[in-house]
């Protein structure tokens, strides 16, 4: 199964402050710039492209504290998986949207693959480093925002061994965030 990293960070690498707020990426970057040609950069396309979602407890709060209205939820009718092991149920608000898995992430893989699906979003700090540990991960998308926090949440935690990036792609756009691609190699 494919698995795809599509994150946003700061200029230096952080996904969220230390309180977890994602609120500087609506306030980064030229905000009179026009969008028009690709106003989502890409993530509707990416969205289209997976059939399935394993995001982590963090992220899954910071979602659902967005309180978003049902035509506001941008990931579809995707099936998420959210894994923690201290939380069982999932806040109210996204209950009919997610599911709440504790255990080995091979063997949710395995499952996954057995029920069919091909291509796997991958979302949440510790998700992807432990995918990244775990040599799940194929491609990184991360699309940079022009703001530099300081401090915060890094998108990646500890990793095992090195890990290549190869076969870059980049995008520039009019708004300065720049987005990044790069294929995963483990050897």
């Amino acid at each position: 199964m494919k698995c795809s990293v599509y994150i946003a960070t700061s200029a230096d690498g952080y996904i969220a402050t230390p309180n977890g707020s994602v609120d500087w990426l609506s306030e980064a970057g030229d905000q009179d710039a026009d969008m028009s040609q690709n106003p989502d950069m890409g993530f509707n396309d990416f969205i289209g492209s997976v059939d399935c979602m394993i995001m982590g407890r963090k992220c899954m709060e910071t979602i659902s504290g967005f309180n978003l209205e049902p035509e506001q939820w941008p990931y579809g009718d995707i099936k998420i998986y959210v894994l923690s092991n201290s939380v069982k149920v999932a806040p109210e608000n996204v209950s009919d949207k997610v599911k709440i898995y504790s255990g080995d992430i091979r063997d949710l893989m395995n499952q996954l693959e057995s029920d069919g699906y091909k291509h796997a979003y991958i979302d949440g700090g510790t998700t992807i480093t432990s995918f990244l540990n775990h040599q799940l991960i194929n491609e990184i998308t991360i699309t940079k925002a022009p703001i530099i926090l300081g401090d915060g949440l890094p998108l990646f935690g500890k990793i095992n061994a090195k890990i290549k990036l190869e076969k870059s792609e980049a995008i520039t756009f009019p708004n300065d965030f720049i987005q990044i691609k790069y294929s995963v190699s483990y050897s």
